[in-house]
C-alpha cells in the first residue's frame, strides 16, 4: 500500500487550492464599478444586449400568464426567476467577453456558447433547479400553513403583504426565501462565467463561487442587494424594465467574476 504524502496531492486539488488562494478581496463599493461596466457593454452592444433583455421579459410575462390565478405559486416563481438568473444571463456573458477581448459584440455566437461546456452547465443547471423546485414546494407549503382556512384572494394578499398585516406569514416567507435565494447566490455568483471562460468543472465553479463570497462578504451583500433592487424594479414595470435591468446585471456580472478572479489564474 502507498501513501500519499503532502508534496503528492493529486494535481487536481492542487489546481483547486491554488485558485481559492487566488480569489482577489474587492472594496465594499466595487458593484458600482460592475454596474458602470455593465452599463458600458450594454451601451457598446444595444441590439444583442436588449434581445436578452426581451428573453427576460417575455419570460415574466410567461409565468403570470400561465400561473397567474395561483399566486402562491407565481411568488415563487418569481423568486425561481432570479434564482435562475446566472444560467439565464450566459450570452450576456459571452458578449461582455467578446468586448473584453477586442472584438466587435456578435449575438450569434452568444445564441450557442452553452455548447462549450455543456456537461458541466447542466449539473449547475440540474443543482439550482432541484432548489428552485424544493423553494416553490416550501413556498406553498408556507401559504398552506398560515392560511389553512382558505387562501385569500391576490388584493387581499398583497394588502396584507404591504400592510404588514399577517407579519408572521411575512417573516416566514422572507426568511425561508432568503435562505434559498442566498445558497443560490452564494453557489452561482462567478460559477457560470467560470464554466464559460475557463471550461471549469461545475463542481469547483460552485466551491470558487462560495470561497469568493466568504471573502468578500460585505461587496456580496451589497451586490447581492443591488441584483434585488433591480430585478424588482424590472417586476414593479410589468417586466418592462427587465427588459434594461438584466442586461446590464448580466454584464456587470461578468465583470464581477473578473474583478475577483484574475483572468490568468488556470
Amino acid at each position: 500500500m502507498t501513501h500519499n504524502s503532502p508534496d503528492t496531492l493529486p494535481q487536481a486539488a492542487v489546481s483547486i487550492e491554488a485558485s481559492l488562494a487566488a480569489i482577489r478581496p474587492v472594496a465594499i463599493s466595487a458593484p458600482l464599478r460592475w454596474l458602470a461596466l455593465g452599463l458600458a457593454d450594454l451601451k457598446a452592444a444595444p441590439a444583442a444586449s436588449l434581445f436578452y433583455g426581451i428573453v427576460f421579459a417575455l419570460m415574466g410575462w410567461a409565468i403570470v400568464f400561465f400561473y397567474g390565478n395561483a399566486y402562491s405559486l407565481t411568488v415563487a416563481l418569481m423568486g425561481g426567476f432570479m434564482l435562475l438568473g446566472p444560467g439565464l444571463a450566459m450570452g450576456l456573458y459571452a458578449l461582455s467577453r467578446q468586448r473584453e477581448a477586442g472584438e466587435v459584440p456578435r449575438l450569434a455566437p452568444t445564441l450557442t456558447i452553452w455548447r462549450a461546456n455543456l456537461s458541466n452547465l447542466s449539473i449547475f443547471a440540474l443543482v439550482t433547479g432541484v432548489v428552485f423546485l424544493i423553494w416553490a414546494r416550501a413556498s406553498m407549503v408556507v401559504f398552506a400553513v398560515f392560511y389553512s382556512s382558505g387562501l385569500p384572494t391576490a388584493a387581499d394578499f398583497m394588502r396584507e403583504l404591504l400592510a404588514f398585516e399577517n407579519a408572521e406569514f411575512v417573516i416566514a416567507y422572507l426568511v425561508i426565501g432568503s435562505c434559498f435565494a442566498s445558497f443560490i447566490f452564494s453557489i452561482s455568483v462567478v460559477a457560470v462565467p467560470l464554466m464559460l471562460d475557463r471550461n471549469q468543472d461545475a463542481i469547483t465553479a460552485m466551491l470558487l463561487s462560495l470561497a469568493s463570497v466568504a471573502r468578500n462578504p460585505l461587496p456580496m451583500l451589497f451586490w447581492a442587494l443591488i441584483i434585488v433592487t433591480l430585478t424588482g424594479i424590472g417586476f414593479a414595470t410589468a417586466f418592462i424594465g427587465l427588459v434594461v435591468t438584466m442586461p446590464i446585471l448580466g454584464h456587470a456580472t461578468w465583470h464581477a467574476y473578473r474583478a475577483m478572479i484574475p483572468p490568468n489564474e488556470r
